[in-house]
């Protein structure tokens, strides 16, 4: 009998760190990443640039070993994302009525997601992506419509199989891509 993600993870939860708590270890294969939990995440909440959830065990009491996390922002798509005004338009013909039609439109970036290299392969990331959907998509907080994230080369195939688009066609040499995800296709 298969196990679904939610039940493989039910001895885990997902927290926002608190102001001021400091992970103390975290090793997820990419020093960008480590870092920024290790050493950034408090100073971007202070600065309201970005909020960090951290994934780990409801048995580990002294919160002293995470398994994933990711921080999120505010963000949006708009016609500056986007190749020409000619794509822009494209894109908010198949996704908007008329009246609809805003120059741009309310989104929440996935600033970073990591899992620590203990974890790999238990499809953390994969439980992480649906439950930042059904984050905004229960009771929707802000009217957000859209999820977004700048996602490194290696990680663009993740984003793919979780049904992130990209947004721009001609990018697809940077470091980064620019991919998202319409909230409405599962709502």
């Amino acid at each position: 009998m298969k196990v679904s993600l939610r039940e493989q993870f039910s001895s885990y939860t997902i927290r926002k760190l608190e102001i001021g708590e400091r992970v103390k270890s975290f090793d997820c294969g990419d020093a960008d990443l480590n870092d920024f939990i290790l050493n950034s995440s408090n100073d971007y909440r202070k600065s309201l640039l970005a909020v960090t959830y951290v994934f780990e065990s409801i048995d580990d009491v002294h919160h002293d070993r995470v398994a994933a996390y990711f921080s999120l922002a505010n963000d949006r798509v708009s016609l500056t994302d986007f190749p020409s005004k000619t794509e822009f338009n494209r894109f908010r013909r198949r996704r908007f009525v008329n009246e609809k039609r805003l120059k741009s439109y309310p989104a929440a970036k996935i600033c970073r997601l990591a899992v620590n290299r203990e974890f790999k392969g238990m499809r953390i990331g994969e439980f992480l992506s649906d439950f930042i959907k059904s984050y905004f998509l229960t009771d929707n907080k802000t009217g957000c419509r859209f999820l977004t994230v700048d996602a490194y080369s290696a990680a663009i195939p993740f984003y793919v199989k979780q049904k992130f688009i990209p947004l721009d066609t001609e990018d697809g040499n940077q470091v980064t891509r620019l991919l998202y995800f319409d909230l409405n296709d599962i709502a």
